[in-house]
C-alpha cells in the first residue's frame, strides 16, 4: 500500500506482490449501487487477480502439473468473469 514499506516483511518481495497488491485496491475501488452487483465488481476484479497470479506462474514455475494447474485455473477464471459480465448485463448494469 502506498506509503508503506513492506520491503522487511517476508514474501512482500515476491513475483506475486504487484499481482496481489493490484488485486487488492481494485477489489477495494469495486462498488455497486446494491449488494449484487458490488459482490459481481469485487469477484471479477478477485478472478482477474487470480489470472494474473496464474500467468505469473507460467512464465516461472519449472513444473509441469503446476503450470497444468495454472492453465486450467486461467480458463476457469475467464469463464467465471464472463458469467459475472453476463449477470451486471442482466441488471442493466456497464460490465467492466
Amino acid at each position: 500500500m502506498q506509503g508503506m514499506n513492506h520491503d522487511n516483511m517476508p514474501g512482500m518481495n515476491t513475483p506475486f506482490m504487484p499481482a496481489e497488491m493490484a488485486m487488492h485496491e481494485k477489489m477495494m475501488r469495486a462498488k455497486g449501487a446494491n449488494a449484487n452487483e458490488t459482490w459481481a465488481r469485487k469477484m471479477i476484479e478477485h478472478h482477474r487477480g487470480a489470472i494474473a497470479m496464474s500467468q505469473i506462474v507460467l512464465r516461472e514455475a519449472p513444473d509441469a502439473k503446476t503450470r497444468q494447474m495454472a492453465q486450467k485455473s486461467i480458463a476457469e477464471q475467464n469463464k467465471s468473469i464472463g458469467e459475472l459480465q453476463a449477470m451486471l448485463r442482466s441488471m442493466s448494469k456497464r460490465p467492466q
